[in-house]
């Protein structure tokens, strides 16, 4: 570009200087001592200009003397001990979510580093229906170890290279016919004292039919779009991006949302394709039982009961399922 040639007036070099202050880091000549540097300054009446030269050079501002290029932490192997079977098995669709063909880093590398050991369930609570679901209360699914209570001992079964790992400790020991019988046996228990939930096999299609149909302002009626539900899931997974920012430092953060929150799917224009109570509510049944079999192969619900004794209104997924399948309330 040309030379460009223009005055500046003493008087105005301190207003210069405070509006540089404001928007941008800026350095220059101060005294130090009896001595001249160049440093970050925060006011115009830090800078020194009569001088003959600094003490040190300006190369520091851009090599530093110490620089940090990046930062790393060890982290230790994680464990994840004493989870409900459900709830492993709830991992089992985050996977897939998660680590597919776009993997997030964020969540496999913290996935990769866990061994998860998973609690079987002799006495499942009343609200659960694991069963139904295609998982079990004694089930292995998304557990590295699956530990099933005796009475005065658990039996360890590994179902993983990572669990097998860690069955090596000093703890353990060998097991015993009596111990796998009696499992077995409570296992059988078990699953004989959950009740069944009325679900067509072809449900997804089922809701796909009925996508427009009136029953789901009547299944939705009572519901707050408190989000309770999908916090509290092991499997829902929705979130946003936020950047926030202080003064000259920001960060990029995720945090979890739910799709029966009003302005979930709210767009830029006002729009929202999802307007009422109705639409949020099919759209959290559909995914489960629509969606996600058709795109992961696996229903979104694992049957652990937590929206069930949670809802403040006590909606019943169970009876919604039963509803939709063409049956009768529970």
């Amino acid at each position: 570009m040309p030379f460009i040639s223009k005055i500046l007036k003493k008087e105005r070099l301190s207003g210069f200087l405070e509006r540089l202050v404001r928007d941008r880091q800026v350095f220059a000549p101060v005294k130090k001592g009896e001595v001249i540097l160049i440093r970050e300054i925060d006011s115009p009446s830090q800078v020194i200009l009569e001088y003959r030269n600094a003490k040190e050079s300006p190369k520091s501002v851009f090599f530093p003397q110490r620089e940090t290029l990046f930062r790393y932490r060890a982290e230790k192997g994680r464990v994840l001990f004493g989870i409900r079977t459900c709830d492993a098995r709830g991992l089992l669709l985050l996977d897939k979510v998660f680590g597919g063909g776009c993997s997030d880093p964020y969540y496999t590398d913290k996935r990769r580093d866990t061994v998860v050991v998973s609690l079987g369930c002799v006495e499942p609570n009343t609200a659960c229906f694991c069963l139904s679901m295609g998982g079990g209360p004694c089930s292995a699914e998304g557990s590295d170890v699956l530990l099933l209570d005796l009475g005065d001992r658990y039996i360890a079964e590994a179902v993983s290279e990572k669990g097998a790992a860690l069955l090596e400790d000093q703890a353990f020991e060998e097991g015993d016919e009596k111990s796998l019988s009696l499992a077995e046996k409570n296992r059988k228990k078990a699953e004989a004292s959950m009740q069944p939930v009325a679900k067509k096999e072809n449900l997804g299609e089922e809701l796909e039919r009925l996508f427009s149909e009136p029953v789901w302002k009547d299944l939705a009626e009572s519901c707050l779009s408190c989000g309770i539900c999908t916090y509290l899931c092991p499997t829902c997974h929705c979130f946003d991006l936020c950047d926030e920012a202080a003064g000259q430092a920001g960060e990029r953060i995720r945090v979890w949302d739910s799709c029966q929150f009003p302005l979930f799917t709210q767009q830029a224009s006002g729009f929202n394709p999802r307007p009422t109570v109705k639409e949020r509510f099919r759209q959290r049944i559909m995914h489960k039982f629509s969606y996600l079999p058709e795109t992961q192969a696996m229903l979104g619900c694992v049957g652990c009961g937590r929206c069930v004794t949670e809802c403040p209104v006590n909606l019943d997924i169970r009876e919604v399922v039963t509803s939709l399948s063409g049956g009768n309330a529970r």
